[in-house]
């Protein structure tokens, strides 16, 4: 929204290169954004003022040229006048407008339709639909405001914990590899081009991340802030390593290597998941481990890169408009990653290599007796099942005799089990009943 304010661009220029920084690219960067973040709060608040008062004031100054002009005929310099009253009018109803459409988080509409009342409910319907009274955690209700936000972190920390029980052996897997080259370039230095490119493929209308910023800020003033976008670059390649709170500056980093990646990610896939390899959007999935990496033959400098970005997450939970909670990541990929979905289907292709060894050794899949069970909206799941020669099932459901995605506590749905325990148990019992006593 600022970007559009006349004169915007120069002022931040002006601040971002008269603040003098010593320290690593990432060190310096981080300290110019954290100074000029405070200046635009200042700025914000003295000099931009408040939207609707804004607009109130343009509005006002248009209506009194229209009551003079219904009077009499206006002079050039008061038509002139006139007209700069509408364009400011404009400018602040425009500002309104890209405001709210950024609080409703509705990217598939873009200013300029007149829209301001569409945005203003989605961003209030967001409010209400986000707001927690009460919740229960553990079969316990939580109703105080700090209960609520303390339980509601705890349980995320939990989630995004990685269990130190058994993993997997993949010593005896083989996976496909790129050659020596490839790794090799996948570890080039860090070029200004590559870096603008990605900058300028990403949404700049994403809602800003912990530092403030918004990826549309990076794109609008990349000509002054590039110098140490490029440092903190070269500091990642030489040291494998970036201050954690580059927010944006990490999506960005993150960008530029998935856009390395996606150029081999097809040699170490297979087929199958072909699908998988453009346009995924992760919502969940595995860690994956060095050893993968390793065994698909990329370089040791590329697998620390790929370490450094996975462990430098951390997560805040926004509850009722307050964060609550800061704490590390040790499993999972991020929403939003631009490395997510390559690393994803890298993680998959080991179970895909399992599965084909099993069915190389054998084992077949008894589609007459498969169900294909869709898990939220799947859009044509009935032809896909005639494709594969199954049935469509739901959850709850039955997998190996006993229940499958229904709530474990509920009593009902192991009433299926019990009856057939009890008939069992009468099976035992009638098979150890003497002879004699069963004679008249």
């Amino acid at each position: 929204m600022w970007l559009k304010v006349e004169g915007f661009k120069d002022l931040v220029r002006s601040w971002w290169q008269g603040i003098e920084v010593r320290g690593s690219g990432s060190y310096k960067l981080a300290t110019k954004m954290k100074e000029v973040k405070q200046k635009l709060k200042i700025w914000n608040r003295e000099v931009f003022g408040k939207l609707e008062t804004n607009k109130s004031v343009a509005l006002q100054q248009v209506e009194f040229w229209d009551r003079e002009e219904s009077g009499r005929i206006l002079t050039v310099e008061e038509t002139e006048l006139k007209k700069e009253a509408k364009e400011n009018y404009r400018k602040w109803v425009t500002m309104e407008e890209t405001h709210w459409r950024q609080l409703s988080r509705e990217i598939w509409l873009k200013e300029g339709d007149r829209n301001t009342g569409f945005f203003h409910r989605m961003a209030s319907a967001h409010r209400r639909n986000n707001q927690l009274e009460r919740i229960k955690i553990n079969g316990e209700w939580l109703l105080e405001e700090q209960e609520i936000r303390e339980g509601i972190a705890s349980t995320f920390q939990s989630l995004l914990s990685e269990d130190m029980g058994w993993k997997a052996d993949i010593g005896g897997l083989r996976l496909d590899r790129i050659s020596q080259q490839e790794a090799e370039t996948l570890e080039r230095p860090f070029t200004e081009e590559e870096i603008y490119v990605a900058l300028m493929e990403m949404n700049g209308d994403k809602a800003p991340g912990p530092d403030g910023f918004t990826m549309a800020f990076w794109q609008s003033c990349w000509d002054f802030i590039k110098e140490e976008i490029l440092e903190m670059f070269k500091d990642f390649y030489d040291h494998s390593s970036f201050l954690k709170s580059l927010n944006n500056t990490f999506l960005l980093l993150a960008k530029v290597l998935a856009n390395r990646l996606k150029k081999v990610v097809g040699k170490v896939v297979s087929t199958s998941q072909n699908a998988f390899v453009k346009g995924r959007q992760i919502l969940d999935a595995s860690l994956i481990a060095n050893e993968v990496l390793h065994k698909m033959g990329f370089g040791s400098k590329w697998v620390g890169w790929m370490w450094s970005c996975l462990s430098s997450a951390k997560f805040s939970v926004l509850v009722n408009g307050v964060p609550a909670g800061f704490f590390p990541s040790t499993k999972g990929l991020r929403q939003g990653d631009p490395l997510s979905p390559y690393l994803f289907i890298m993680g998959m292709e080991v179970l895909d290599v399992l599965i084909r060894r099993a069915v190389e050794g054998g084992l077949r899949i008894n589609l007459a007796k498969s169900e294909i069970i869709p898990v939220g909206e799947v859009v044509e799941v009935e032809e896909l099942a005639v494709e594969l020669g199954c049935r469509v099932g739901t959850l709850p459901s039955q997998y190996l005799g006993l229940p499958l995605g229904a709530p474990n506590r509920a009593p009902y749905i192991w009433d299926g089990v019990e009856e057939r325990v009890r008939r069992r148990l009468a099976l035992w019992k009638r098979q150890y009943i003497s002879k004699g006593e069963e004679l008249p």
